[in-house]
């Protein structure tokens, strides 16, 4: 495969402001470690093998353990996520597949629980911004780094 074209160099003022919302998003306040889980679930959703690389290698850079991050995708049939975390990766998959059956009442309330209305907010436009990445990468054939 190769790349389609350089996005931020044919949309530069637009990208400049897409990469200002992921940094808004990352100082928002959230954990990192809570961003680094999101980004990669819906990277995997989307199929887009440049950010769920970038991002599986940022959860490893910044302490996370590599069988966390390779149970991702199994996030439900293992016990080394927590309750938080669960919250905040159903509510990524909701997100990521709105089209599939929106955000149903229960996960609302479920997430609320760990999640106050602010914080639900900033995960709600984290959610949003790695889906924007996603499309952009997927749309113009963004390549991942290849590693040793």
């Amino acid at each position: 495969m190769e790349p389609r074209m350089n996005y931020f160099a044919k949309a530069p003022e637009l990208m400049k402001s897409v990469l200002a919302l992921n940094e808004a998003v990352e100082a928002s306040g959230l954990e990192m470690s809570l961003l680094h889980l999101i980004k990669l679930r819906a990277s995997q959703i989307n199929g887009c093998s440049y950010c769920v690389d970038m991002h599986a290698h940022e959860a490893l850079a910044d302490g996370d353990s590599q069988q966390r991050v390779l149970l991702v995708s199994a996030w439900r049939e293992s016990p080394l996520f927590t309750d938080r975390e669960r919250a905040a990766l159903a509510w990524t998959e909701a997100l990521t597949l709105v089209a599939k059956g929106g955000v149903p009442d229960a996960l609302y309330a479920a997430t609320r629980a760990h999640f106050s209305e602010s914080d639900l907010v900033k995960l709600t436009v984290a959610v949003s911004i790695i889906n924007t990445w996603n499309r952009l990468s997927v749309a113009f054939h963004a390549i991942h780094p290849v590693r040793d």
